[in-house]
């Protein structure tokens, strides 16, 4: 089977949700309207097999540089790499750590978005780098195999290695292995959940919470958000279905996905890490992310959600400066900061265990 026959668009009924007919979609948020015609000028979608190389090479064009990252020398830069799982390649990791702390830090393991199919272990890293060096963060950054030439299971087991090895050499970065969260942004999102969800079945690392935004949960694509922009936003339904497709080729809708890489498809949602999410309502994945919040809530855990209104795909990306983005960066620190007051310290796990 051809790339373009794996990951054509596969056109659904409009009253796929519950019977019920799907209505206009929510308008954009006025200032973050101008943002969205420039970055469609700029990624033009819908996604193709013919786009994808010119996709992936302006992606990997905003990296930011190990200057960038260093931050006027507040961090240490590396590149590591962890074993692949059951003799997969070797994964490769950005590892920025503060060069002031004495103690072990804790760590944010990042997962890039991009689709499935797009970004690489630097993307967005200098997005994440202002959410962790307020907090005297260590951040880690995952490059996982992208589909359609890697195809699932390789961006979850890559993920889930290279969290398995940060836990092992916590001690010469200077982590706090008891003090990790991991935090991703759409395709990013989907497998942070999927990782959550992996570590605590197969009794992984304990995460001290999970950030999604704009998390790519469900691969069947069929919510009524994803049908409001079909042909219209950022990351469109038709996008969205190029990436799953590519992912999962003929696995699309069947029975045998795991929960692991679509993790709207988990039936038991107790037992995770306190959870952040947020998405907005002018967009593809509204529903599902809503829909897994509920879910969490329904199984007795802890979620924060957000939904922004008139919000499209990476709103806050392309338009920082936008009241309604403020407001989703704010909200991302706050939460981010009321978990980590909440965990106790190296040195106070110490004292407990002397006491």
């Amino acid at each position: 089977m051809s790339v373009d026959e794996k990951v054509g668009v596969v056109s659904m009924p409009a009253d796929v949700r519950n019977g019920v007919k799907v209505g206009p979609p929510p308008a954009f948020d006025p200032e973050c309207s101008p943002a969205l015609v420039a970055a469609q000028a700029v990624f033009p979608e819908p996604v193709t097999s013919e786009l994808l190389p010119v996709i992936r090479q302006m992606v990997a064009y905003g990296d930011p540089t190990d200057a960038d990252l260093e931050r006027g020398g507040a961090y240490r830069v590396q590149e590591k790499s962890a074993p692949g799982l059951e003799g997969a390649p070797a994964v490769p990791l950005l590892v920025c750590t503060p060069t002031a702390a004495k103690a072990p830090t804790p760590a944010v393991y990042y997962v890039h978005g991009g689709g499935m199919i797009s970004g690489g272990r630097r993307s967005d890293m200098g997005w994440v780098l202002d959410y962790a060096e307020a907090e005297g963060l260590a951040v880690v950054g995952v490059e996982y195999r992208l589909a359609p030439e890697h195809p699932d299971p390789a961006p979850i087991d890559d993920c889930y290695a290279g969290l398995l090895w940060i836990i092992d050499h916590a001690e010469e970065l200077n982590i706090d292995p008891d003090r990790i969260l991991i935090f991703g942004m759409s395709a990013g999102g989907g497998l942070a959940a999927g990782v959550a969800l992996r570590c605590r079945d197969q009794k992984g690392p304990k995460l001290i919470g999970q950030m999604l935004t704009c998390p790519m949960l469900d691969e069947s694509n069929d919510t009524a958000s994803s049908f409001q922009f079909q042909g219209n936003g950022s990351w469109i339904r038709e996008s969205n279905e190029f990436g799953w497709n590519a992912l999962l080729g003929d696995r699309r809708r069947k029975a045998d996905v795991s929960p692991y890489t679509s993790p709207s498809r988990a039936a038991d949602l107790s037992d995770l890490p306190p959870t952040f999410l947020d998405v907005g309502s002018a967009e593809v994945f509204r529903d599902e992310a809503v829909d897994y919040a509920s879910r969490i809530w329904a199984a007795g855990g802890n979620a924060e959600l957000h939904v922004w209104p008139g919000g499209y795909h990476g709103f806050d990306r392309f338009a920082p400066g936008a009241a309604v983005s403020q407001d989703a960066t704010r909200a991302r620190a706050r939460w981010l900061h009321r978990l980590l007051s909440q965990q106790p310290t190296q040195l106070e796990k110490t004292l407990d265990l002397e006491s």
